[in-house]
């Protein structure tokens, strides 16, 4: 009976070690095909050159040139629709356009209420620049962060 039971456990231990091998098979080829959607996904988000220049042309900007990505943005220089020269920055994840020019309709201490109403503390150094407001803060977690917040909405629209 101690042989049989010897025997059975060796048979029990292939059996365990072949689901295991297969269950880590599975587990690598599922998480293969979640990178390759997401460079996928990444790449559907991400703007290119040329649909930069599209949507600036969509958006009535004219003689758009010196187009670059930079600090994690697209910038350009283009004529408005009011025929004044502008730098504009792209945001490559949404393609929303900020002119350089732009007017902020929320105010500095607008911004930092948003800011502390999302969880950040510490906010500080708190500054209107190339159409968005910028700012320093703790985030939620208590890391140190520069934001980059939306003008019109206080929406975060960038870490760095």
């Amino acid at each position: 009976m101690g042989r049989l039971r010897l025997v059975l456990s060796a048979s029990n231990e292939a059996a365990v070690i072949k689901n295991t091998v297969a269950t880590l098979i599975f587990a690598l080829a599922v998480g293969a095909m979640a990178v390759g959607a997401g460079r996928a996904e990444m790449a559907q988000q991400t703007l290119t050159e040329a649909r930069v220049r599209s949507k600036l042309t969509e958006q009535g900007y004219t003689q758009v040139r010196g187009v670059k990505f930079n600090d994690g943005k697209w910038h350009a220089e283009a004529k408005s629709a009011d025929g004044n020269h502008v730098d504009v920055h792209i945001d490559p994840g949404t393609g929303k356009v900020y002119p350089d020019q732009q007017v902020p309709k929320l105010s500095k201490h607008d911004v930092e209420a948003a800011l502390k109403t999302r969880g950040y503390t510490d906010v500080h150094d708190v500054a209107f620049d190339d159409g968005v407001w910028k700012a320093k803060a703790a985030n939620p977690a208590g890391n140190k962060v520069k934001l980059r917040v939306d003008a019109i909405t206080g929406k975060v629209i960038g870490t760095d």
